[in-house]
């Protein structure tokens, strides 16, 4: 009978070692009201990216209902460069709409990490 048990071993690390990443965290938030309904955000993500495998891929914002109302794509890992930083412009916002979510997104767990609330300007 043959000994199967480090193939197994090898095969749960190679498949485990992508969730080890964790999820997406938003950890700062800052928004300009650009005109009467555009609006910049710039928000700083951490996420132990760990290569394509797994990494942060967008973040988004949305109204307190969950619509979206703006995403920024993130196109590559950022394995050396946590936590990351970057904008998104031209967001428009209707104006009932008071308070704004932000939450990031990764490739592995989806959602789930730190969400950050905010009243808009």
């Amino acid at each position: 009978m043959k000994n199967y048990k480090p193939l197994l071993v090898w095969f749960l690390l190679l498949f485990s070692s992508a969730s080890l990443a964790g999820e997406a965290d938003v950890i700062e938030v800052s928004v300009n009201k650009n005109s009467s309904n555009s609006y910049s955000f710039t928000v700083a993500v951490l996420h132990k990216d760990a290569g394509w495998e797994h990494y942060a891929d967008k973040w988004e914002v949305s109204d307190e209902e969950g619509t979206i109302l703006g995403t920024r794509t993130l196109h590559h890992p950022h394995v050396n460069e946590q936590p990351f930083t970057r904008s998104l412009s031209g967001v428009e916002i209707p104006d009932h709409i008071k308070t704004v979510e932000v939450r990031a997104h990764d490739s592995v767990h989806e959602y789930g990490g730190k969400v950050i609330s905010l009243k808009l300007p």
